[in-house]
């Protein structure tokens, strides 16, 4: 399915991160792959190592513009140019997850749509050099269409997330890029370990999904963005595609 495509993949911090799988299926489709890392960036080569083909780790905290400058050209190492870019990135502060919504303050809360919403469009400007027609741009989301407990300010994130991903797709239409996102159910990564309330979620989520839902397979995520990534879905853009076993379609 990716035969001879170059993917840009971010989000991998452990080998249960919804990227690394990303990676690995896209691996095992045929692609070549960069990571990018933030922070703990030893360990995230020696996750590298792990895949079927250990790939190259380019350090990139998306709120630095020196890095995202630099970014292109850090890739060119590595590849000549881009068929794909994953965006699975996500932060915010401890006051707006589970604490009581009121009480994030604008500091706390910028800082998430910064990371979370924001560096979706900060990546893509970053890689755009090395995109050409037929690209793909993907995008990791968790359904902001409702009030989540203790989700708060980071499901508003999601929610401008999510408006970003049809501006993006309008903006890059004309260069036959298409920029989309996967609205994933709960997995239980690192990520989703950090938000409090969140294992309410994932206990119930399985039994409300009426295809069922394994918090401990990310493969059905992976496989759906590598799709999205593939050349199988020529004229979808500016969409959120639901892989959640299907609870989006049932009343809350």
């Amino acid at each position: 399915m990716l035969e001879g495509k170059r993917l840009l993949i971010t989000g991998v911090i452990t080998d249960a991160s919804i990227a690394f799988h990303a990676a690995r299926v896209a691996q095992e489709q045929g692609a070549q792959v960069v990571l990018t890392g933030f922070g703990r960036l030893g360990l995230v080569e020696r996750i590298a190592k792990r895949l079927p083909e250990p790939a190259p780790v380019i350090e990139l905290d998306v709120t630095d513009q020196e890095h995202l400058d630099g970014l292109a050209d850090k890739v060119r190492e590595h590849a000549d140019g881009l068929d794909g870019v994953l965006h699975s990135i996500g932060f915010a502060p401890a006051s707006c997850l589970g604490a009581p919504f009121l009480d994030a303050p604008w500091q706390d809360v910028s800082v998430a749509l910064e990371v979370s919403a924001y560096s979706l469009k900060s990546l893509t400007t970053a890689a755009l050099p090395l995109l050409g027609e037929g690209s793909s741009v993907v995008g990791m989301d968790f359904d902001a269409r409702v009030a989540w407990p203790a989700y708060n300010w980071m499901g508003v994130a999601k929610a401008a997330l999510e408006s970003t991903n049809r501006y993006l797709a309008r903006e890059l239409g004309p260069k036959g890029i298409r920029v989309n996102l996967v609205s994933a159910g709960p997995v239980r990564t690192m990520a989703a370990k950090s938000i409090p309330g969140f294992g309410e979620l994932e206990e119930s989520w399985g039994t409300r999904a009426p295809l069922g839902w394994d918090v401990n397979d990310p493969t059905p995520v992976a496989r759906s963005v590598c799709a999205v990534l593939s050349d199988w879905l020529p004229k979808t853009t500016g969409s959120m595609i639901m892989v959640d076993g299907g609870v989006h379609a049932l009343g809350q």
